[in-house]
């Protein structure tokens, strides 16, 4: 989940759903990203970023979303639109959504990561 908002909803979700779940998040200072009637359901990702002339899409959960809508703002001062997704459930991964604007973006995708090996 990319922050308050959708972290309630991904643990409402969890708690209807049979069998198990798991939730990655963290704690971090984020800021508010969507209203509290936002309707969040599993396996639907969330274009949070568009316009008619973005050159890449970016995909990226929680800090990363945050991170990837600031670069967002710096790289549209410089005349560079880019197209993000917030994909709110990895498994299953709304590949519907991400392949459609991956494929108005010219194919170019970036993902975000906060962690390494």
């Amino acid at each position: 989940p990319g922050a308050a908002v959708s972290g309630g909803r991904a643990c409402e979700l969890a708690a209807n759903t049979p069998g198990m779940c798991f939730i990655r998040s963290s704690r971090p200072n984020v800021p508010v990203i969507y209203s509290g009637d936002e309707v969040f359901k599993v396996g639907q990702a969330k274009v949070v970023r568009k316009s008619e002339v973005d050159q890449v899409t970016v995909i990226g959960a929680c800090v990363t979303l945050v991170e990837a809508m600031k670069a967002a703002d710096e790289l549209a001062k410089t005349g560079i639109n880019i197209r993000i997704i917030d994909p709110f459930t990895i498994k299953p991964i709304d590949a519907k959504t991400i392949i459609a604007n991956a494929k108005a973006t010219g194919g170019r995708i970036i993902t975000v990561e906060d962690h390494y090996v």
